[in-house]
């Protein structure tokens, strides 16, 4: 049985990509412009092809007949934190993202984006954006997503968009949300925020008893390592969390007040595994984080998509 393969855009530090691998894709590629966060891909999975490189340079032709087509592709032209400018924005890549379905016309394709995309301002665009996609033979649709229904500790809204080809039969089953409660930010982060003997780590873990507001990654432009606005800086006070800025390291045995997090604390918040390594420097490594989409959340889209695609290329052992 053939392996399913996959190739990413926009691929980040990894965190889609982690997605796929766990439902089951081998990747074929994955683009990224960013020089660490193709350092971090290259150093946690030596095996893949990383191509460092500006997407609309990128020619998807040798990659035609690729299975899946995935991509996290940039949000700040439809954040809410940022002008909308959408299409008008320079960093909108969806017209590339377009250009790529042409060219590899993959079985499906899998895109995620910020909440604010499904804003009003933007119907006709998703319009167009559906109508390009469906032109070519794929079935389309949209589905906000938040990161808490998967397992994630962190609320995460996020936007997917799927298309499958017309050939793949049977409608996209969307994950359903887990029935159990996403763990809270003390449950998550206890063992890392007590890792120096912080005395009042187990006080902490009672007080941070909910999920994590949204993670903001921030841009080389604006926003530096920290959790934040000030609106999100509040809301992680009320968890007992400074979010004015990043930590080098957990709190020390006689520290007092609010600890800051480590990059690796705000990593496992997004769902990374522990043993994922991230280059570049504190600032950079944290940009990584924040702006990944949570590996759960990827693994359960991605898997719907891989079971559908087995489905279609052999019936037989479905039934079976």
């Amino acid at each position: 049985m053939k392996q399913l393969t996959a190739v990413e855009l926009c691929a980040g530090a990894g965190g889609q990509a982690l997605g796929l691998e766990q439902a089951g894709f081998h990747h074929a590629a994955l683009v990224e412009i960013d020089p660490n966060c193709c350092n971090t891909l290259r150093k946690n999975r030596k095996e893949w092809n990383v191509i460092e490189q500006d997407l609309r340079k990128f020619d998807g032709t040798p990659y035609k007949g690729a299975d899946l087509l995935a991509g996290g592709l940039p949000c700040p032209p439809f954040s809410v934190a940022g002008k909308q400018l959408g299409d008008a924005d320079e960093r909108n890549l969806f017209p590339e993202g377009i250009r790529l379905v042409k060219e590899i016309r993959p079985r499906a394709v899998m895109i995620e984006n910020v909440r604010g995309i499904l804003d009003a301002v933007f119907e006709d665009y998703r319009r167009y954006i559906s109508g390009e996609i469906a032109s070519l033979g794929y079935r389309t649709d949209w589905r906000l997503m938040s990161a808490s229904d998967y397992g994630v500790p962190q609320l995460r809204p996020r936007v997917v968009f799927i298309a499958l080809r017309e050939d793949i039969k049977g409608g996209f089953p969307w994950p359903a949300p887990s029935l159990l409660p996403p763990p809270t930010v003390g449950e998550t982060l206890h063992d890392l925020i007590a890792a120096n003997g912080w005395g009042m780590a187990a006080d902490w873990r009672i007080r941070a008893n909910q999920v994590a507001p949204t993670i903001v990654g921030g841009s080389k432009k604006h926003g530096g390592p920290d959790l934040g606005p000030t609106r999100a800086k509040r809301a992680w006070a009320s968890l007992g969390v400074d979010g004015m800025g990043i930590a080098n390291d957990a709190p020390d045995t006689d520290f007092v007040g609010m600890p800051r997090l480590t990059v690796r604390m705000v990593a496992r918040l997004q769902g990374f595994p522990d043993d994922w390594q991230f280059s570049g420097s504190k600032t950079a490594a944290y940009r990584q984080v924040g702006n990944a989409f949570p590996p759960p959340v990827a693994a359960a889209v991605a898997s719907g998509i891989f079971t559908r695609l087995r489905e279609s290329a052999y019936p037989k052992l479905a039934v079976a």
